[in-house]
């Protein structure tokens, strides 16, 4: 097989390194890559992720056998479309899909046609109708932009100010641009946060190892939220059972009332919860793959994960099953310094070799490039996923962190507390 991977983060990174383990695959496309995808794949750099027809045309040319869409912006635009009206493979779902993570509001409207047990939540476009019902809603009041903000749209304040200033400064002030054209005020959830994915073909849906990141930047979650800073996988507290009964009151009525709208879902779905003390909620839905739950998930993952892929596309995922490698995985990202605001770009990163070199440890490279003398420079706010599998979840983290210590670049930051309250958060 021939697998092109759409997107040039961690997750993206993740995904080749498993899809590499396949005695079925032949050649492996990133596109556009980084520097570390550049190890197992060929980058295609030419070619935006957005770029439907572009996308297409690539894979019609070099005979790509599936395309696995791994950012989220690419499928709320239709990417995946595009290669269904051509009648080429692809892993990830439609637009009209994708809207379960594009649109909150649509999410919520789709939760309470299928009986999914989720917060209350109100959709707003004006701001003082927001600010009059914040009463209705906390405190601590919980505002959400309606699209893609980059896992920065999202406010939780016990401060009546500052939740009337991120009103404001969405729906007023445009900070998230359309996405927060339209907000939502939601019920706050008590409990930790879990992140449940699950394969589906629209028909079957196979849920696969829970994980849990953490969003804030800074130890003991403090600070604003990135789009992750590190993740770890099993979690004690969502064990099979629960994985099983959520399968069934949450993944597969949420296929089904999309299905009885006349959309085949096919991908990922991911379910971002709350595990309350009167049982588990949904915060949200997102469309594919986690980043960095991938980083936390994918190294446990015993089964074929392009047979996987190619059964969910092609609508022959009834009787799969995922077999999990048993050893915990903790991954910490290492970011710029400054991120989640602004940051320098083009620093040289040194000490990867050793840190790759660890037991058990895969160093998955996100904000990256390869400059022309072959040096690794970063290019975003999380350059670097650092993942490490360990006998428990303890010794996971030493040899995560082990191997962290090693890579060096101006400014990194990472926080040092992934994992270290494994009973939530």
């Amino acid at each position: 097989m021939r697998i092109a991977v759409v997107g040039g983060g961690g997750r993206e990174h993740a995904l080749l390194v498993a899809l590499a383990q396949s005695p079925d695959v032949q050649r492996l496309y990133a596109v556009p890559g980084n520097a570390g995808t550049a190890l197992v794949a060929s980058n295609v750099p030419g070619v935006g992720p957005t770029d439907a027809a572009g996308l297409a045309a690539f894979a019609e040319r070099e005979a790509v056998d599936l395309t696995i869409i791994g950012p989220e912006q690419p499928l709320v635009a239709g990417v995946a479309d595009e290669f269904l009206d051509r009648g080429l493979p692809v892993f990830g779902p439609t637009a009209a899909a994708a809207r379960i993570e594009g649109s909150k509001a649509f999410a919520k409207e789709i939760m309470a046609a299928a009986g999914v047990p989720t917060a209350r939540a109100e959709a707003f476009t004006d701001a003082a109708e927001a600010v009059a019902a914040l009463d209705g809603f906390g405190p601590p009041w919980v505002i959400k932009a309606d699209g893609l903000a980059a896992g920065k749209g999202v406010t939780v304040t016990d401060d009546p100010a500052a939740a009337t200033a991120a009103i404001q400064a969405a729906l007023v002030g445009g900070v998230h641009g359309e996405a927060g054209a339209r907000i939502l005020l939601e019920e706050y959830l008590e409990g930790p946060e879990a992140s449940l994915l699950a394969v589906t073909d629209g028909r079957t849906v196979v849920p696969l190892a829970p994980a849990r990141d953490h969003k804030r930047v800074g130890d003991g979650d403090q600070g604003p939220n990135t789009g992750g800073m590190g993740a770890y996988s099993p979690l004690p507290d969502l064990p099979d059972e629960l994985v099983d009964e959520l399968r069934r009151a949450v993944l597969e009525p949420t296929v089904a009332e999309l299905a009885r709208r006349g959309v085949r879902y096919q991908g990922v779905l991911y379910a971002g919860l709350t595990l309350t003390a009167d049982g588990p909620r949904v915060l949200e839905f997102n469309c594919r793959f986690g980043d960095p739950e991938a980083q936390a998930i994918l190294p446990r993952m015993s089964t074929d994960l392009a047979d996987l892929a190619w059964s969910t596309a092609e609508g022959t995922l009834a009787g799969h099953k995922v077999g999990w490698d048993p050893r915990p995985c903790v991954t910490v990202v290492l970011a710029s310094g400054g991120y989640p605001g602004s940051y320098r770009k083009g620093l040289e990163v040194d000490g990867l070799q050793a840190a790759a070199a660890r037991p058990g440890v895969h160093v998955f490279h996100a904000g990256t490039t390869l400059d022309p003398a072959g040096r690794v420079r970063t290019t975003g706010g999380r350059v670097l996923a650092v993942t490490a599998l360990g006998d428990d979840l303890a010794d996971a983290r030493a040899r995560a962190y082990a191997a962290a210590e090693l890579v060096h670049f101006d400014g990194v930051h990472y926080r040092r507390d992934i994992a270290a309250h494994p009973g939530g958060g």
